[in-house]
């Protein structure tokens, strides 16, 4: 009997081919053995391999990914919420690792791995009633917080279909870190509608005396030839103005300093009515610094070191304290009631003006709020200068624009001012010539020594009689005058855009000729027309229009006395903190999206930034750049020779 071979057909095949040839049976089993190889190739690379490139590429909704190493390239196709940049000091950091981070999200998340990049672990996500809550953040980067969430009790590897499968059923609770930023809970307030402070809370620093109280103790430091303790009376107001000559209501009405901005707007802010001791809930946070009340006590006959001393000594102070290192300053605010060049010591020169407050790596990044800012920098804002008028209810308000509208107002035109020679590029000169010449035009000259320009009633008085009132740069680029004549219902008259248009973007409207009229300097200079000409060529109708106008503008441009509330509308104080809130806000936001406010901001172009349209992200050519061409050493020197020249003026009208 034959023995068979081990891979022989059953016998029942032999049977059946026993009259077949030795060849084919040969090459039935060749064939038979090629569909068995194919099959088990078939399987190995096509079946099981499909299986392992299904779990790294893609991972549904049920899988989260946990943090990857930082040396692993990893390309992200759609991702619902990505953590933003990380603000890194003072500075924004776009720091990789937090963005690696995926949030809670009913999306797929799909991640593309190079085939060489280790192996990814994955956990499956939380269910939908993921509890999450934060916990309060005091440090000044993003905190890692540590939110509960419930995972399953393993964790799968992608490599391992098999674990993915048979994933066990019990779970337990587990963290997972998320990125938070310190001022976040200040921005949630302001979802919480039932809380009328949300997103409106200020929080002010308990500065030491000297950087304040003590000023107003020895207020008659604060000036060479003047007792500034009468102007630091009531509040920051000063005294009393009697209405003998019934230009003024019977309340309300004070003999202000125009530099006297500090004292009544900190005094104001202790009436706000969200003021918070948690700086975490802080929209943002006030500094009571009185700046203009210290260079002013030292800008005569002291050296650079001492006019600096307090600046540096606050900043010293600021930076040490937890609320500064939420943002790096960047949601701090003060107020100088003086004009910027006074704070903007260009060198280290004895002889130079002023101190260098503004030019403090730490000053720069808070907002500080002056009479009068530099089209050139981006830390300080224009507010309006304080009046005589400092009503304590709406009703003295109301009166008041009721009686501005009633007036007969006999003079076209008037000004209010003193000529300067020593100022080639002045136009004063000009137009005083032609309220002279002019029959509908009248002059209340402010020459130094006994003038009725330095009563309040007579300036007042004045204004309250015209239609249009002039308003020219002064040693700078603004006045008090300004203001004085639009409480008075007069509409103003610039010849600059410095002088209102670019300074006070928070307090009047971005479109200038609903409110006043511009005639360039230079058309004033080459007589190409005469004030007088121009004024006339407007409609009685329209200048109804724009004096309605002017006096809806007064409750936004006055301070209201600090002892009281107003009920309803919102003063220059109001706007300002608004304005600051609303910046804060923005910034914040933007951090958290990973964004800037401007595309290519320019600071030497800060002026035209106020002045975008909505939705705009980038300053262009602009009409007034003639106006502010980027500043030279000796334009700076004459700002600086400009602000000791208003100084000295002011003085020796107060002396007079």
């Amino acid at each position: 009997m034959r023995r068979r071979l081990p891979s022989s057909p059953p016998s029942e095949l032999m049977e059946k081919g026993n009259g077949k040839s030795q060849n084919a049976r040969i090459c039935f089993l060749a064939s038979l053995s090629a569909v068995f190889w194919i099959f088990l190739l078939y399987f190995h690379f096509i079946v099981l391999g499909g299986t392992r490139t299904d779990v790294n590429v893609s991972v549904d909704t049920s899988l989260k990914f946990q943090p990857l190493p930082t040396n692993t390239p990893v390309r992200v196709e759609e991702i619902p919420h990505v953590i933003p940049p990380v603000m890194a000091g003072n500075h924004l950091s776009t720091d990789k690792r937090f963005n690696d981070y995926a949030t809670n999200s009913s999306k797929a998340i799909r991640v593309k791995t190079p085939v060489q990049a280790p192996n990814v672990s994955v956990q499956a996500a939380p269910p939908k009633n993921v509890n999450t809550t934060p916990a309060r953040v005091i440090d000044s980067g993003v905190k890692k917080e540590k939110t509960h969430v419930d995972t399953p009790n393993e964790s799968v590897k992608a490599n391992s279909p098999a674990h993915v499968a048979h994933a066990p059923a019990k779970e337990e609770k587990k963290y997972v870190e998320t990125p938070e930023y310190p001022f976040m809970r200040a921005l949630r307030t302001a979802e919480n509608k039932s809380d009328p402070c949300g997103g409106r809370y200020i929080y002010v620093h308990e500065l030491p005396p000297i950087f304040n109280e003590d000023m107003v103790k020895h207020c008659k430091s604060l000036s060479k030839w003047t007792n500034m303790c009468i102007f630091t009376n009531n509040a920051g107001l000063g005294p009393p103005l009697e209405n003998t000559e019934g230009v003024f209501s019977n309340t309300g009405w004070y003999a202000t300093n125009q530099f006297a901005v500090d004292v009544i707007f900190s005094n104001r802010m202790k009436q706000y009515d969200c003021l918070t001791k948690d700086s975490s809930l802080a929209a943002a946070v006030f500094v009571p610094f009185y700046a203009g009340f210290d260079i002013a006590r030292y800008l005569w006959g002291y050296n650079i070191s001492t006019r600096d001393a307090a600046s540096l000594a606050l900043v010293e102070w600021l930076m040490k304290r937890p609320e500064w290192n939420v943002m790096g300053g960047k949601d701090h605010f003060l107020v100088a009631g003086r004009i910027t060049w006074d704070f903007r010591r260009l060198s280290e020169e004895e002889s130079d003006w002023g101190n260098k407050l503004l030019f403090l790596p730490a000053a720069r990044n808070m907002s500080m709020l002056v009479v009068e800012s530099s089209p050139w920098n981006a830390n300080d804002f224009g507010i309006p200068y304080p009046t005589y008028f400092h009503p304590a209810h709406d009703s003295d308000v109301f009166i008041w624009q009721d009686r501005m509208r009633k007036l007969e107002r006999k003079w076209l035109f008037s000004f209010a001012g003193a000529p300067r020679p020593d100022n080639p590029k002045s136009i004063r000169g000009q137009i005083i010539d032609q309220c002279r010449s002019s029959k509908v035009g009248k002059l209340l000259e402010c020459d130094f020594g006994e003038s009725k320009c330095h009563l309040p009633s007579s300036i007042m008085q004045m204004f309250q009689s015209s239609l249009f009132c002039l308003q020219p740069q002064g040693d700078s680029y603004t006045r008090r005058s300004a203001f004085d004549s639009m409480l008075a219902g007069c509409i103003p008259v610039f010849f600059h855009p410095g002088s209102a248009y670019t300074q006070y973007t928070w307090h009047l409207p971005k479109n200038y000729t609903t409110y006043s009229v511009f005639i360039p300097e230079d058309d004033i200079r080459k007589n190409k027309i005469t004030i007088e000409e121009r004024l006339s060529q407007i409609s009685p109708e329209q200048v109804k229009i724009m004096r309605e106008n002017v006096i809806n503008l007064i409750p936004s441009l006055i301070y209201a006395d600090p002892r009281s509330k107003l009920e309803t509308l919102k003063d220059a104080f109001d706007v300002s903190v608004k304005a600051i809130i609303d910046k804060v806000t923005r910034l914040r936001r933007n951090i958290i999206e990973g964004r800037t406010e401007y595309d290519n901001f320019i600071e030497e172009n800060s002026w035209k930034y106020a002045l975008l349209d909505e939705g705009q992200r980038e300053a262009g050519g602009h009409e007034w750049d003639p106006f502010f061409s980027k500043p030279k050493p000796q334009e700076e020197e004459v700002n600086s020779e400009a602000a000791k020249n208003s100084w000295k003026n002011e003085q020796r009208n107060r002396s007079s």
